[in-house]
Protein backbone atom coordinates (compact mmCIF):
# COMPACT_ATOMS: atom_id res chain seq x y z
CA UNK A 1 0.00 0.00 0.00
CA UNK A 2 1.76 3.20 -1.14
CA UNK A 3 2.16 5.98 1.41
CA UNK A 4 2.93 9.52 0.31
CA UNK A 5 4.20 11.99 2.88
CA UNK A 6 4.78 15.66 2.27
CA UNK A 7 5.59 18.59 4.58
CA UNK A 8 5.48 22.26 3.75
CA UNK A 9 6.21 25.33 5.87
CA UNK A 10 3.59 28.05 5.59
CA UNK A 11 4.11 31.60 6.82
CA UNK A 12 0.63 31.84 8.33
CA UNK A 13 -1.00 30.97 11.66
CA UNK A 14 -2.08 27.38 12.22
CA UNK A 15 -5.83 28.17 12.29
CA UNK A 16 -5.69 29.78 8.83
CA UNK A 17 -3.86 26.78 7.37
CA UNK A 18 -6.22 24.31 9.05
CA UNK A 19 -9.32 26.11 7.81
CA UNK A 20 -8.00 26.45 4.25
CA UNK A 21 -7.22 22.72 4.10
CA UNK A 22 -10.82 21.83 4.99
CA UNK A 23 -12.49 24.59 2.97
CA UNK A 24 -14.39 23.25 -0.05
CA UNK A 25 -13.85 26.36 -2.18
CA UNK A 26 -10.11 26.40 -1.36
CA UNK A 27 -9.94 22.72 -2.32
CA UNK A 28 -11.53 23.51 -5.68
CA UNK A 29 -9.03 26.36 -6.28
CA UNK A 30 -6.07 24.20 -5.21
CA UNK A 31 -7.04 21.42 -7.65
CA UNK A 32 -7.94 23.60 -10.63
CA UNK A 33 -5.73 21.66 -13.05
CA UNK A 34 -7.96 18.58 -12.61
CA UNK A 35 -11.14 20.69 -12.77
CA UNK A 36 -12.20 19.33 -9.39
CA UNK A 37 -15.55 20.43 -8.01
CA UNK A 38 -17.86 19.39 -5.18
CA UNK A 39 -21.02 17.79 -6.57
CA UNK A 40 -22.57 16.07 -3.55
CA UNK A 41 -22.69 16.14 0.23
CA UNK A 42 -21.13 19.33 1.60
CA UNK A 43 -20.45 21.51 -1.45
CA UNK A 44 -19.30 24.75 0.20
CA UNK A 45 -17.76 26.08 3.39
CA UNK A 46 -15.70 24.29 6.02
CA UNK A 47 -15.82 20.52 6.35
CA UNK A 48 -16.36 19.15 9.86
CA UNK A 49 -16.39 15.71 11.49
CA UNK A 50 -18.66 13.16 9.76
CA UNK A 51 -19.22 15.38 6.71
CA UNK A 52 -19.13 13.71 3.33
CA UNK A 53 -18.31 15.35 0.03
CA UNK A 54 -18.39 13.95 -3.48
CA UNK A 55 -15.72 15.36 -5.76
CA UNK A 56 -15.81 15.24 -9.53
CA UNK A 57 -12.55 15.71 -11.41
CA UNK A 58 -10.65 14.74 -14.52
CA UNK A 59 -7.72 12.39 -13.98
CA UNK A 60 -5.92 10.81 -16.92
CA UNK A 61 -8.50 12.46 -19.19
CA UNK A 62 -11.38 10.59 -17.54
CA UNK A 63 -14.14 12.19 -15.48
CA UNK A 64 -14.21 10.52 -12.08
CA UNK A 65 -16.25 10.83 -8.90
CA UNK A 66 -14.94 10.17 -5.43
CA UNK A 67 -16.75 10.46 -2.10
CA UNK A 68 -14.86 11.05 1.14
CA UNK A 69 -15.91 11.28 4.79
CA UNK A 70 -14.18 13.28 7.50
CA UNK A 71 -13.57 10.59 10.12
CA UNK A 72 -11.56 12.63 12.63
CA UNK A 73 -11.37 16.34 13.38
CA UNK A 74 -9.11 17.85 16.04
CA UNK A 75 -8.93 21.62 15.38
CA UNK A 76 -6.52 23.12 14.58
CA UNK A 77 -4.02 20.25 14.59
CA UNK A 78 -5.41 17.49 12.39
CA UNK A 79 -8.19 15.90 10.42
CA UNK A 80 -8.56 12.69 8.47
CA UNK A 81 -10.61 12.00 5.38
CA UNK A 82 -11.32 8.51 4.09
CA UNK A 83 -12.65 7.45 0.71
CA UNK A 84 -16.06 5.80 0.96
CA UNK A 85 -16.67 5.47 -2.79
CA UNK A 86 -14.42 5.95 -5.79
CA UNK A 87 -11.76 4.60 -8.11
CA UNK A 88 -9.31 3.47 -5.42
CA UNK A 89 -9.85 0.32 -3.44
CA UNK A 90 -9.27 2.56 -0.41
CA UNK A 91 -7.47 5.67 0.77
CA UNK A 92 -6.87 7.63 3.94
CA UNK A 93 -5.57 11.21 3.92
CA UNK A 94 -4.23 12.46 7.26
CA UNK A 95 -3.76 16.23 7.44
CA UNK A 96 -1.58 17.42 10.36
CA UNK A 97 -0.65 20.96 11.36
CA UNK A 98 2.15 22.03 13.72
CA UNK A 99 2.99 25.50 14.99
CA UNK A 100 6.46 26.55 13.88
CA UNK A 101 7.43 29.95 15.21
CA UNK A 102 5.07 32.46 13.61
CA UNK A 103 4.10 29.94 10.95
CA UNK A 104 2.82 26.43 10.46
CA UNK A 105 4.09 23.13 9.13
CA UNK A 106 1.42 21.26 7.19
CA UNK A 107 2.05 17.53 6.85
CA UNK A 108 0.06 15.31 4.50
CA UNK A 109 0.13 11.54 4.80
CA UNK A 110 -1.81 9.92 1.98
CA UNK A 111 -2.12 6.14 2.01
CA UNK A 112 -3.99 4.35 -0.74
CA UNK A 113 -4.65 0.97 -2.24
CA UNK A 114 -5.16 0.71 -5.97
CA UNK A 115 -7.90 -1.43 -7.47
CA UNK A 116 -7.27 -4.32 -9.86
CA UNK A 117 -4.81 -6.37 -7.77
CA UNK A 118 -1.52 -6.97 -9.54
CA UNK A 119 -2.41 -4.59 -12.40
CA UNK A 120 -3.01 -1.84 -9.80
CA UNK A 121 0.37 -2.52 -8.17
CA UNK A 122 2.06 -2.27 -11.56
CA UNK A 123 0.23 1.01 -12.26
CA UNK A 124 1.46 2.33 -8.88
CA UNK A 125 5.06 1.66 -9.80
CA UNK A 126 4.79 2.91 -13.37
CA UNK A 127 2.88 6.16 -12.87
CA UNK A 128 0.12 6.35 -10.24
CA UNK A 129 2.26 6.92 -7.14
CA UNK A 130 4.19 9.71 -8.90
CA UNK A 131 0.90 11.23 -10.12
CA UNK A 132 -0.61 11.15 -6.63
CA UNK A 133 2.54 12.62 -5.06
CA UNK A 134 2.45 15.48 -7.57
CA UNK A 135 -1.26 16.02 -6.82
CA UNK A 136 -0.58 16.24 -3.04
CA UNK A 137 2.45 18.53 -3.47
CA UNK A 138 0.72 20.83 -5.97
CA UNK A 139 -2.31 21.18 -3.69
CA UNK A 140 -0.08 21.91 -0.66
CA UNK A 141 1.84 24.60 -2.58
CA UNK A 142 -1.42 26.23 -3.66
CA UNK A 143 -2.77 26.19 -0.07
CA UNK A 144 0.51 27.79 1.05
CA UNK A 145 0.10 30.50 -1.59
CA UNK A 146 -3.50 31.16 -0.51
CA UNK A 147 -2.63 31.28 3.21
CA UNK A 148 0.32 33.63 2.73
CA UNK A 149 -1.59 35.82 0.27
CA UNK A 150 -4.46 36.03 2.76
CA UNK A 151 -2.06 37.67 5.23
CA UNK A 152 -0.43 40.06 2.79
CA UNK A 153 -3.38 41.41 1.03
Amino acid sequence: MPTIQHEIRINAPIHICFDLARNVEAHVRSTARTKERAVGGVTSGLLKADDTVTWEAFHFGIRQRLTTRITEMNPPSEFIDVMVKGAFQSFTHHHKFFRNGEGTVMKDTFQYKSPLGLAGKIADRLFLEKYMRNFIVTRACELKRMAEQNLSG
